[in-house]
């Protein structure tokens, strides 16, 4: 007899976590737990008066203009990019609760070997136009807009589907509040899933299988953790 703490969500979550036997567990590409200093990534920052750093398993960045931290290894897919992240509220400067925000899958097609990271941008966001890359923005526009794009490499050019630009305030941001934020790229499947559930998805007949992943933001404060690359 289930007892009255256990309810049927809870019992169908925890089926769901359970391995499947004779399911391998997805193979982990790469991981960051954020105790071994910031060697695995490079910083583009407009403003000098940007701050990353590390405490505690946290990665913080506090910034007032925009920046791009890059994750240094190449991707390739098929793969999911799993972090948790939270917008930070503690009356800070930049404590606006804004602007989670990611590239992944990112190349530049005029940089030889089409590394994104083959040469430095500025970290103000019009810089990144030239890439092809997919990019997500929860709570955008000082926490007004959660939108997904298909960069196709051409300045001033960033399609917006109308099925990828929500307006809901469900699908902003809360201050302080971890969330898991999964980014997909499995073949023609690109998805963006917040805390298991599916935020946005596409099928792409021309997909980017191969590039690098940033965390992106402007005037604003945000910490992530448990970072992770799995291959799908």
């Amino acid at each position: 007899m289930i007892g009255s703490g256990l309810t049927r969500r809870t019992m169908l979550a925890a089926l769901a976590a359970t391995p499947v036997a004779g399911r391998a567990a997805p193979a982990v590409l790469h991981h960051d737990d954020f105790r071994h200093g910031l060697r695995q990534w490079r910083l583009e920052a407009a403003s000098a008066d940007a701050r990353v750093g590390i405490k505690g398993g946290v990665l913080d960045i506090d910034t007032p203009a925009g920046l791009t931290l890059w994750f240094r290894p190449e991707l390739v897919g098929p793969l999911a990019i799993d972090y948790e992240v939270r917008a930070v509220q503690a009356g800070g400067p930049q404590d606006a609760v804004s602007d989670v925000n990611a590239f992944w899958m990112a190349s530049d097609p005029a940089a030889p070997g089409g590394s994104a990271l083959a040469r430095p941008r500025s970290g103000v966001f019009e810089d990144y136009d030239t890439l092809r890359t997919y990019y997500v923005g929860i709570g955008g526009n000082r926490n007004s807009t959660t939108r997904m794009r298909r960069y196709v490499g051409k300045p001033g050019d960033r399609p917006l589907l109308p099925e990828h630009d929500r307006l809901d305030p469900a699908d902003m941001l809360l201050p302080n509040r971890w969330f898991r934020l999964r980014l997909i790229a499995d073949g023609r499947r690109i998805a963006v899933e917040r805390d298991g559930a599916t935020l946005f998805t596409m099928t792409d007949a021309d997909p980017y299988r191969r590039g690098h992943f940033g965390v992106r933001t402007t005037q604003s404060h945000i910490q992530l953790r448990n970072f992770s690359v799995v291959r799908l």
